[in-house]
């Protein structure tokens, strides 16, 4: 039953009573985790020495406690040091696994980024990375029952990783700019959105000398009350930017709950997140280094992908999900195509030069270091993607498929539209293209593209659709929907609603 848990490269279940769901992640089901991790580790990870050394820390969810504190039952009941870390982020996790203050064999981060109040779940990392998909599938399989009565055989000692953490983001942007106040002289407001990163504001931006006054939702706060705390969300985007034009801030910073993931708004008031945000860091990475390549997701603009090349660069679109995108940049490394960054549209970011971490701070961090350049060279952030096109009309639909086997069931609407597509004037298939279909769109239809693909955990079938000429998109979508008309198992409301 467990297995039901595995969520890609993560652990994720209802760790709270919601009255739609049953709580599935519990001091029961955790504690079995528990003893997988460490089976795992002994195991697959054949770390041989005693005692091992795990670092455990936790986001503002109300759940954090209890997860914490069975994995800690579970672990002292083996040789084992559990370093409580408290409120951490993701990123300090893994790098309790390099920092030499803690040396950890294991970091674990308990979060379930931006989902509502109810879910809980966990992160796991070895000296090595993250773990995979098939770690994960390794512990949930090697989970046993817990036993109680054991004697306790491990010790826990309280330690703060995110001071380190922080204190070594600074040093990384004090040796690039060449200062060890780079940021006076800015107005830089950040919202942590009541998630792990309110540390953010006081222990690296006011380290450096900014002003971070108008910085909101610092506190953590479980309930999420003000918004929730994910980049990729229009309501959290739209509350930044207006906390960066209410207080005339240079830049406005905003990073998701456990702070793997973030976004800037430009001074102007510009949203800088998704294809803009890619663009942003294809400069920085391409700027001294052209030629080199950039591995996305599939979902991004064709503009972006214009921009790149005009940088000098290439563009891999590649599946979604953050593991995916990051271990096809790890294997063109090693295949000698230097490929620096992997990212997806929804704020996950790895740099090579950063272990291929998934890391929100580390964006951040990217950005401040070119800050004082900017502003010596009298030029803006929206200045670097001015060139970058935006579409008249974007927009998503997502269509819930019932019944079992629906991921069977959503390849093979997937794979049907090719024939459909074939029949239209107007519709080409895009062969650059490595999930679901991807369809440019000219003549009657506009000039866009589209892209149906499956969604990565549920079953659900996503179509994305853009066009560069306003009223298109509507075109592409009734001319869809006789397509989608047959599929009895798909939902089709939300396509309705747009049509009607």
């Amino acid at each position: 039953m467990l297995s039901r848990l595995q969520n890609g490269s993560d652990i994720r279940g209802v760790a709270i009573a919601h009255e739609e769901f049953q709580v599935s992640l519990g001091k029961e089901e955790v504690t079995r985790i528990g003893s997988g991790i460490l089976s795992w580790l002994k195991q697959v990870k054949q770390i041989q020495h005693r005692p091992i050394k795990i670092a455990i820390g936790h986001d503002s969810r109300l759940s954090a406690d209890l997860i914490k504190d069975s994995l800690i039952e579970a672990f002292l009941k083996e040789d084992v040091v559990v370093y409580d870390t408290g409120l951490s982020t993701t990123p300090a996790m893994f790098m309790a696994t390099q920092f030499e203050e803690f040396g950890a064999d294991c970091g674990i981060m308990i979060t379930a980024s931006h989902l509502p109040y109810y879910y809980n779940g966990i992160k796991l990392f070895t000296t090595s990375g993250g773990a995979e998909h098939e770690d994960i599938e390794a512990i949930l399989e090697m989970s046993t029952s817990f036993d109680a009565t054991l004697p306790i055989k491990g010790s826990v000692e309280k330690k703060d990783i995110v001071s380190l953490y922080a204190q070594d983001m600074v040093e990384k942007i004090q040796q690039e700019t060449k200062s060890e106040q780079p940021l006076a002289g800015f107005h830089i407001v950040l919202d942590a959105g009541n998630g792990a990163g309110g540390f953010f504001a006081e222990k690296v931006l006011e380290a450096l000398g900014a002003d971070t006054t108008g910085s909101q939702f610092l506190e953590p706060d479980g309930t999420f009350p003000n918004h929730i705390p994910n980049p990729d969300n229009k309501e959290a985007m739209a509350s930044i930017q207006e906390a960066v034009l209410a207080n005339h801030a240079d830049l406005g910073v905003i990073f998701d709950t456990d702070v793997d993931r973030a976004a800037v708004v430009a001074k102007s008031g510009q949203v800088i997140n998704r294809n803009n945000l890619i663009a942003v860091l294809a400069h920085i990475v391409l700027d001294n280094n052209p030629g080199e390549t950039i591995v996305t997701n599939s979902p991004t603009s064709s503009h972006l992908k214009d921009f790149i090349e005009t940088l000098g660069g290439k563009q891999i679109r590649y599946l979604c999900g953050y593991r995916n995108v990051i271990n096809k940049a790890i294997e063109l490394n090693e295949a000698g195509i230097e490929t620096p960054l992997a990212i997806e549209t929804s704020g996950h970011a790895a740099f090579k030069e950063n272990y291929f971490l998934d890391d929100g701070a580390y964006v951040i961090a990217k950005i401040l270091m070119l800050l004082p350049k900017l502003k010596e060279e009298g030029k803006t952030i929206s200045e670097l993607i001015s060139l970058l096109k935006q579409p008249a009309e974007a927009q998503e639909v997502r269509f819930k498929i019932s019944g079992t086997e629906y991921r069977t069931y959503g390849e093979d609407v997937i794979n049907d539209l090719e024939a459909f597509v074939a029949t239209v004037d107007g519709f080409e298939v895009d062969p650059e293209n490595d999930e679901g279909i991807r369809v440019n769109t000219r003549g009657a239809y506009g000039s866009g593209w589209f892209l149906l693909r499956m969604s990565l955990h549920e079953p659900l079938l996503v179509l994305q659709v853009e066009n560069d000429e306003a009223g298109k998109n509507k075109l592409v979508f009734a001319k869809l929907a006789e397509y989608f008309d047959g599929k009895e198992r798909l939902n089709t409301e939300k396509l309705a609603e747009i049509l009607q």
